[in-house]
């Protein structure tokens, strides 16, 4: 993942990253959706996390999945 932070989470990646298992499997817990749906999101919109988020339908930053 990508050390880079956004501004208003300090530890909240700043790009989803889905080139490592574990890092796909960290975007599909925090949107709670399935690995396939985050990487067709980011092969569609790119790796801006607000973008990724509003191609699954998903609000950003999304609390829900507990993963803080």
């Amino acid at each position: 993942m990508s050390s880079t932070a956004t501004p208003d989470n300090d530890h909240e990646p700043a790009t989803v990253n889905v080139s490592e298992p574990w890092t796909l499997a960290y975007w599909a817990r925090r949107f709670e959706v399935p690995r396939e749906e985050v990487e067709a999101a980011v092969a569609a919109v790119g790796h801006d996390p607000q973008a990724v988020a509003a191609q699954l339908g998903r609000p950003w930053p999304f609390e829900g999945s507990g993963i803080v």
